[in-house]
């Protein structure tokens, strides 16, 4: 296994060009038996991508395009998605260990009741997509990806890192986030500002932080007021 820093967060990345792994090419991620396994699935373009009950074992997925996705009760350990299009995305209580997504296009994904371990989104697009009861059990890393108007709601974020990261409108709800990394990262117009208690960031982030609640509190500046 590679691995690869952020901060204080090294996340582990599936190693797939060992020598000796054979990456055998196949025509669907699907299987009767439940697993697939030393696999290498490209150059596709779906109607839909539906898993469910299903394990995906040290494998590549690249070039994929599909118009629906839905991964339900999934488990997807040492595999590597690059320059895939899953707008979209529906992924829920599945396990993600040791998975990156690279250059890959996920917008208005719904990720729920997912845990994540190892797990790396690099100069992904995320806009618009929702996170709810996220569980980060290991390194978890965001870097250069667009979170645009995305949401976090009732997640332990504990272990992650957001870096260099486009955060215009994210939302952060109620959740666990003592500890999140949010150096490096513009974060003049957060949402849910107050609940992101003992967090990572800057002495320099402070104002944006400041800039971020005036805004979210709507409060109203005594100098703009009409004089009566």
């Amino acid at each position: 296994m590679d691995d690869i820093t952020f901060g204080r967060v090294t996340v582990t990345l599936p190693h797939l060009n060992e020598p000796g792994l054979y990456l055998s090419n196949v025509t669907t991620l699907g299987s009767a038996r439940g697993i697939v396994q030393n696999f290498q699935y490209c150059d596709a373009d779906l109607r839909a991508l539906d898993l469910a009950e299903t394990r995906l074992v040290t494998g590549r997925v690249s070039n994929i395009r599909a118009d629906r996705v839905q991964l339900d009760q999934v488990r997807l350990d040492s595999v590597e998605f690059d320059t895939c299009d899953l707008a979209t995305a529906r992924i829920t209580d599945s396990k993600l260990s040791r998975v990156v997504f690279r250059n890959c296009k996920i917008m208005g994904a719904a990720v729920t009741g997912t845990t994540l371990d190892n797990v790396l989104f690099d100069n992904c697009k995320l806009d618009y997509s929702t996170f709810e009861q996220v569980r980060v059990t290991g390194p978890v890393a965001f870097t250069k990806c667009a979170l645009v108007e995305a949401s976090f709601t009732g997640c332990d974020l504990g272990g992650a890192v957001l870096d260099a990261c486009t955060l215009r409108l994210t939302e952060f709800g109620r959740g666990k986030y003592q500890g999140l990394d949010l150096r490096g990262n513009d974060l003049t117009t957060l949402r849910g500002v107050a609940n992101l208690g003992k967090v990572l960031i800057d002495r320099t982030q402070r104002a944006e932080l400041a800039e971020a609640l005036v805004a979210e509190l709507d409060v109203t500046f005594g100098d703009t007021l009409d004089d009566r």
